[in-house]
């Protein structure tokens, strides 16, 4: 359909950081993690854009994609500051109320990060490329989500992206959510 550019986000695959539920640090791929993408490959169409966060782990998850991808520091991750490596349920919690909202708190905050993002966002909307596909780290398409869905900030939290997750939201006069259509059972006829 002429105009409609297409954004495919894929989450990095499995770190030790995402194992244990800590803020990330820029830590490679557990063999889990560089086992997962193995068989789902992406063959991007002539002309599309690949991008990738500049961390060590999405430019890995994407060559394991066998994707070329530039990597792109608005796409980074979520800035934790001095609490790399940190778990959050650890954290006292007035500072972890402040480290999500408060611009400049010990790192960036999700504020800052839905604004660069949202910045971002005009490039594949806009650009010549009918089909961008970005590697990205899971606070990145939480992101994109929220400021797509025009949600409530405080809705970041509440979208789970899981190791290897893909989304794709296409674009006419503004971005929207396709979800997978199901995997066809066998046997099933799909009626009730």
């Amino acid at each position: 359909m002429p105009g409609v550019r297409k954004l495919d986000l894929i989450s990095h695959g499995l770190t030790d950081a995402s194992r244990a539920v800590r803020f990330p640090a820029d830590e490679p791929l557990t063999p889990v993690g560089r086992a997962m993408p193995a068989d789902r490959a992406v063959e991007p169409p002539a002309g599309a854009r690949i991008a990738a966060g500049p961390e060590r782990r999405t430019r890995e998850t994407a060559r394991l994609l066998g994707l070329d991808a530039a990597p792109l520091s608005r796409l980074r991750d979520l800035g934790a500051g001095a609490w790399h490596g940190a778990e959050p349920g650890l954290l006292p919690p007035e500072e972890l109320g402040r480290r999500l909202t408060d611009p400049g708190y010990r790192g960036e905050s999700v504020l800052d990060l839905l604004d660069r993002v949202r910045g971002w966002l005009d490039e594949p909307a806009a650009g010549e490329a009918p089909r961008t596909i970005a590697v990205t780290p899971p606070a990145v398409i939480r992101a994109v989500l929220v400021v797509a869905l025009a949600a409530a900030p405080e809705s970041f939290w509440r979208v789970d992206v899981a190791p290897g997750a893909r989304v794709r939201l296409p674009h006419r006069t503004a971005w929207t959510l396709r979800l997978n259509r199901p995997a066809r059972a066998t046997g099933c006829s799909g009626r009730p």
